[in-house]
């Protein structure tokens, strides 16, 4: 049965051991990351572009919170020597039975389909294979119901393993890289939606979960109060980070990032506003209240762009 919310075709996989490594498509910036790693039971470190690990401070927060860079070409040749250093952290990882994660497009771009993988997942596989690492890799596909809507359907579809024993690791370079990738592009071409940006009947019927009429009726009233309070907070946050993010594709995962961090905050001043007025404890049913009123909402508005 299908729900609002999230969907994973095999809940078993979300707890595997390591060494393992993710090999995931990218349609959501940095909140792809952070979805696979609240999933999987294990602690995941992710590998993403090189060219925000540019200043001291952010050098040091992307690893806290367990972010490896890697180069790409179109970000300088001369930062290409730095992923063997990355690659050496996943050995030693991977030696612990840890967890990564790696975006095998190599590039974030918000639609429903598969783009061609770049040779890093591979080059990755292999150069472990190589150092007799017993590495596993899991496809794993990411679609969302929307990609500028708070509150959306998170479909994850998770393939099967794939090993050392799928290839011949003593061909050239080329040859397995290739090999890799065909096998690998098979099982995501599964697992990762195929539907157009303006196939609104497609999308409808993929991505949007029913939700019945009575349900909506007996929600609306909660629901348009969580309309109601939280425009205040919503609407502004939204409107700084469309100005900042429409052109690219990270406007969904920063818009998430910012109203994380900042409803505790506006829960906190207006249970702090009430108790002023009312001198009442009973203004911390608040932190209980108007998270059920914002639910609400998500589960009675539009799923989809459109």
């Amino acid at each position: 049965m299908r729900t609002l919310g999230k969907e994973v075709n095999k809940p078993a996989a979300l707890k595997l051991n390591g060494p393992l490594l993710l090999a995931c498509n990218h349609p959501n910036s940095f909140l792809d990351a952070v979805i696979l790693d609240i999933l999987f039971e294990q602690p995941i470190w992710s590998l993403a572009r090189g060219d925000v690990f540019k200043k001291p401070f952010y050098i040091k927060l992307l690893t806290a919170v367990k972010i490896m860079p890697v180069y790409r070409t179109s970000e300088g040749a001369e930062n290409l020597h730095e992923n063997y250093k990355t690659f050496e952290a996943c050995y030693v990882l991977f030696r612990k039975n840890g967890l990564a994660q790696i975006f095998s497009e190599g590039k974030c771009i918000n639609e429903w389909h598969l783009r061609p993988l770049k040779k890093g997942t591979a080059r990755l596989a292999f150069s472990s294979w190589e150092k007799n690492i017993p590495l596993k890799v899991l496809p794993v596909g990411i679609n969302y119901s929307s990609f500028r809507k708070f509150g959306k359907n998170i479909f994850i579809n998770i393939g099967d393993v794939i090993s050392k024993e799928n290839f011949d690791i003593t061909e050239s370079d080329g040859k397995r890289n290739q090999a890799f990738n065909d096998v690998l592009r098979k099982q995501l071409n599964q697992l990762v939606y195929e539907i157009g940006k303006d196939d609104f009947e497609k999308q409808k019927e993929i991505i949007e979960i029913p939700i019945s009429s009575f349900l909506k009726i007996l929600l609306f009233i909660p629901a348009s109060i969580g309309f109601f309070v939280h425009a205040p907070l919503y609407i502004p946050i939204k409107q700084f980070v469309w100005k900042r993010c429409n052109h690219n594709d990270h406007y969904d995962s920063v818009l998430a990032a910012l109203l994380l961090f900042s409803y505790p905050v506006y829960l906190i001043i207006i249970a702090t506003i009430l108790f002023l007025f009312t001198k009442s404890l009973w203004v911390l049913l608040i932190f209980l209240l108007l998270p059920f009123t914002a639910w609400c909402y998500v589960m009675v508005k539009k799923q989809t762009d459109k």
